[in-house]
């Protein structure tokens, strides 16, 4: 088992991290967020990855008790896949949003938003 794809989820989490907390841009921070949610796809994909195994379609190829991937993890990296979207999507509708009433997409300029 190789830790390499365990290495650049780790990496892509902390890349995405870094640009949220430095960036200086809403839109900026969404990418960043994007990132970082995408190292949950290469986590899965790294979980349910076996050596020699085939798709888990059963038939004259594969017979029953034959070496599988696991279909879970693919379908939970998909549904990962489709829930960043949707996230990816709102965040930049808000910041459209942002946009429109401020004037800025700015953190620091948005004096009308602290609390």
């Amino acid at each position: 088992m190789s830790v390499f794809p365990y290495v650049v989820a780790v990496w892509l989490l902390l890349a995405g991290i870094t640009g949220v907390v430095r960036s200086r841009h809403l839109v900026h921070t969404v990418v960043c967020v994007s990132i970082a949610q995408s190292s949950t796809y290469v986590l899965l994909l790294a979980i349910g990855y076996q050596r020699g195994a085939t798709a888990p379609i059963f038939g004259s190829a594969n017979p029953p008790g034959s070496r599988v991937v696991d279909p879970v993890v693919q379908a939970m990296a998909l549904t990962d896949i489709v829930v960043s979207a949707t996230v990816t999507a709102l965040l930049l509708a808000l910041v459209i949003q942002v946009a429109k009433r401020h004037g800025t997409v700015v953190p620091d300029e948005l004096h009308a938003l602290r609390g």
